[in-house]
């Protein structure tokens, strides 16, 4: 599938002088909805997210966090960091408001721009998203496929070896081809998201992924430190509304992750779901999240 067919690219400067590079797609006169990538992965829209957007009046972008792409590396990020990116973001594209939503990795992006940036986020979106890692009544490994329970743990335990191990990861996913994902995902995968991997579905993961991870690994290393200490910001500061999605049959980012952020983002409104696992909410929930965001933010 490759990249979104009817998207443009273009890039913004920050304050700080770093680069962004952006994608956008949907209805370009619709309302502006943001969305933050995965870990790993690039600014390069799902396929199947285009036509919805356009069809809901829905303006889509994306962007590759610092690291990723096209986008400067920037050494030390944090989860809120993205907040003053997205404000540079809106700002060059001439947005007052905009809905905001994130999946997996970039569920908690999404939150930090509910929290951060509430005169210009009037709601947000998190999807099978991360959960703050030593939270407080949270199992975070448990339900978790094995393989990154060893590579977080690994990169808790000893940080040297874990990037020593990215690095051939990232080796390894440039020459993957979309016939090999089913297998590179090994415990990931639940049924449920067993079945969602199509074709389709597995040549934007390889497209998004060597994209993002074509110069250097420094993104993906960026956003697991972001992601497993202090995210700087506090989820109670959220005060716009934010539904939290996550699926039971996720082994990605398990279940409990959802379950506690819905349980402590203030106000959040659930869509805790027996029947979808990760792959399944990202590829098709996405229209009711942005219809959502829409309605919200027009």
């Amino acid at each position: 599938m490759g990249p979104a067919l009817d998207v443009e690219t273009a890039t913004v400067r920050t304050p700080d002088g770093r680069t962004l590079a952006l994608e956008t797609g949907g209805d370009p006169g619709g309302v502006p909805v943001l969305v933050h990538g995965g870990t790993p992965n690039s600014r390069h829209l799902y396929p199947g997210w285009v036509g919805p957007a356009r069809e809901l009046g829905v303006r889509l972008i994306s962007y590759d966090r610092p690291g990723y792409g096209g986008s400067t590396p920037q050494a030390g990020r944090t989860v809120a960091s993205c907040a003053a990116d997205v404000r540079a973001i809106a700002s060059e594209l001439g947005i007052r408001r905009l809905g905001v939503w994130g999946y997996s990795g970039g569920g908690p992006h999404a939150l930090a721009c509910a929290a951060l940036l509430p005169g210009l986020v009037p709601a947000a979106a998190a999807l099978c998203s991360v959960a703050p890692y030593g939270a407080e009544g949270l199992d975070y490994f448990g339900g978790m496929g094995q393989d990154n329970v060893d590579d977080i743990k690994l990169e808790l335990e000893d940080p040297q070896a874990a990037r020593e191990k990215l690095a051939r990861q990232r080796e390894e996913m440039l020459q993957l081809a979309p016939g090999d994902v089913e297998a590179g995902l090994k415990t990931l995968l639940s049924p449920v998201d067993r079945d969602a991997l199509t074709h389709e579905v597995a040549e934007w993961l390889v497209h998004t992924g060597a994209d993002g991870l074509a110069e250097t690994d420094e993104g993906w290393w960026e956003d697991g430190e972001a992601h497993l200490h202090d995210w700087g910001f506090a989820l109670s500061d959220i005060a716009i509304p934010v539904q939290i999605w996550h699926g039971r049959h996720d082994r990605f980012v398990p279940f409990q992750q959802g379950e506690w952020l819905a349980a402590h983002v203030p106000g959040a409104e659930p869509h805790l779901s027996d029947a979808d696992g990760h792959l399944t909410l990202v590829i098709n929930r996405a229209p009711d999240v942005l219809r959502w965001l829409r309605d919200r933010t027009a």
